[in-house]
């Protein structure tokens, strides 16, 4: 773990990975719900945490445990939530390929999965969900479309996804879930929040 100011009020937590930004942005969290951080804004990615609105980053430093990786956090407590989604993405029979079986195998792989959202980013409401074991990770499509459409489930890299608004994308396509991923009437607005375990469910 390395901290640095990232301006006058902000700092920036440098990490391994995934485990290690997930158990920091716990720790954060906690930290401020009990009244011992004051933070504007805790913002994990894919190896920093950023802590911005910081009155006191000194304090901050001091609060931080020095060299050492936090511990990732279990699931226990944390938010459920269940996206069905039918099977039927243009890459399935790629990814299937990729993984060795079949597009039946790919579903059992992808629903078997318990994910995790390890942090949100590119889109509002498009959460960077990891799970997946090395042995299933995928590379990002050659040429990306001009067009995802909203609600497609997708892989890329460690990570599964659901686009919530059509946009340019170069993952792989497995299939789509008519769950409203973003809605700016909803409190919080995004479906899928940082911490949140998500389980993928095969319609019937």
């Amino acid at each position: 773990m390395r901290a640095r100011r990232a301006g006058p009020s902000a700092i920036l937590i440098e990490l391994p990975g995934d485990d290690a930004v997930s158990a920091a942005y716990e720790l954060l969290t906690g930290l401020r719900e009990r009244g011992e951080l004051t933070a504007a804004e805790i913002v994990p990615a894919a190896r920093t945490v950023l802590l911005d609105g910081v009155p006191d980053p000194d304090r901050v430093f001091r609060l931080l445990p020095g060299d050492a990786t936090p511990t990732p956090p279990g699931t226990e407590g944390n938010t459920q939530i269940t996206i069905t989604t039918r099977y039927d993405g243009e890459d399935l029979d790629d990814v299937a390929r990729l993984w060795g079986t079949d597009r039946a195998g790919v579903i059992a792989i992808h629903t078997g999965t318990e994910f995790r959202v390890a942090f949100c980013g590119f889109a509002p409401g498009f959460a960077y969900l990891t799970g997946l074991g090395p042995h299933h990770h995928v590379p990002r499509r050659a040429t990306p479309r001009t067009r995802v459409p909203a609600g497609t489930v997708a892989l890329a890299g460690p990570y599964s996804g659901v686009y919530p608004t059509a946009s340019p994308g170069g993952w792989q396509l497995i299939g789509r879930t008519r769950e409203t991923l973003f809605d700016l009437d909803n409190d919080p607005p995004a479906l899928l929040t940082p911490g949140t375990v998500v389980r993928f469910a095969e319609e019937p």
